[in-house]
């Protein structure tokens, strides 16, 4: 079976969150210049995170939410869809960290709690060795996944490298849909980290910065792939992208209906017309993100990590 969205999502709700250096080598949406303290800026992540939780729980998507602990230094694991993967015949994949410290968010803790929750892993496709080679392929962060169609949409950089794409792609017979996409960063155009910033793919839609793009065939084969599976196209600009419009998440609720999940600056940041034609698909919900979002340089759809496990209940 496959479906192109779920009503299951993990989320790990951070015992430590924090600007990570590690990760702000090639991630250029950190912003560490805060004014708060660390208690603050963790007191502010967490209420961030629980009224995610708490907003979408009202919606009627079932949120898994996983307790971090205070055992590794683990700034950035409210971002869980970078290290693991879930797929509908019990597999998971694991997935090379570019940052030493977001290999530690690798638990097998939290592949037991989702077990005890009744759901079912056959099989675990595990990456992660590739890091001794300085090979990296952070999830679906890296991977944005038309599962319906069996498309691997990937921007290559720093985090996704090409050949272990392919190798996903082979192993979960996938097709890669592969590219480049920029970002200007101080009058310079810089490879953007996560795939997943500058795109989502829905049932019927797509939302993607073609501007992003510089290579003109590389884009039209973008497009091409997008309009052959019949996606309506939204665009997107590169100012967007900065407020992570580009980072959303189709879910659907406990009736079937379906949801676009992005946090209140991407929601802000959409002009009336775009608002309508995702709402010609979807229902929109959005909630501020603001303090993840700065210092961590990730926003909503990198905080769920989709269910799509059998499940035993």
């Amino acid at each position: 079976m496959n479906i192109q969205s779920t009503n299951t999502i993990l989320m790990v709700r951070p015992y430590a969150f924090a600007y990570n250096c590690q990760t702000a080598i090639n991630n250029h949406y950190q912003d560490k210049n805060s004014k708060l303290s660390f208690e603050e800026i963790n007191t502010k992540a967490k209420f961030e995170f629980d009224n995610f939780v708490n907003l979408l729980s009202s919606k009627g998507i079932n949120v898994i939410v996983f307790q971090d602990d205070n055992i590794h230094d683990t700034p950035d694991s409210v971002f869980p869809n970078n290290w693991l993967s879930f797929h509908f015949n019990g597999d998971i994949a694991l997935y090379p960290m570019f940052a030493p410290n977001r290999r530690l968010e690798r638990r097998d803790d939290i592949l037991r709690f989702i077990e005890s929750k009744g759901y079912i892993i056959n099989n675990i496709v595990d990456y992660s060795s590739a890091e001794s080679s300085n090979i990296f392929l952070e999830g679906t962060g890296s991977i944005v996944l038309d599962r319906v169609n069996r498309k691997a949409y990937c921007a290559i950089s720093e985090r996704s490298d090409e050949d272990l794409l392919i190798e996903f792609c082979e192993d979960f017979e996938y097709t890669p849909v592969i590219f480049n996409a920029f970002q200007s960063v101080n009058n310079e155009r810089k490879l953007i980290y996560h795939t997943n910033v500058m795109m989502c793919v829905a049932n019927d839609f797509a939302i993607v910065c073609l501007d992003s793009v510089d290579d003109i065939s590389e884009k039209k084969n973008l497009v091409n792939h997008l309009k052959n599976d019949s996606k309506y196209i939204i665009e997107i600009s590169e100012n967007q992208v900065n407020c992570f419009a580009g980072n959303m998440l189709q879910v659907v609720d406990n009736s079937g209906s379906l949801l676009l999940v992005m946090s209140s600056s991407a929601f802000n940041s959409l002009t009336t017309l775009q608002i309508s034609d995702i709402n010609k698909f979807a229902e929109i919900v959005h909630t501020p993100l603001d303090c993840i979002e700065t210092l961590g340089g990730g926003s909503a759809r990198c905080m769920m990590a989709e269910v799509f496990l059998p499940n035993l209940n």
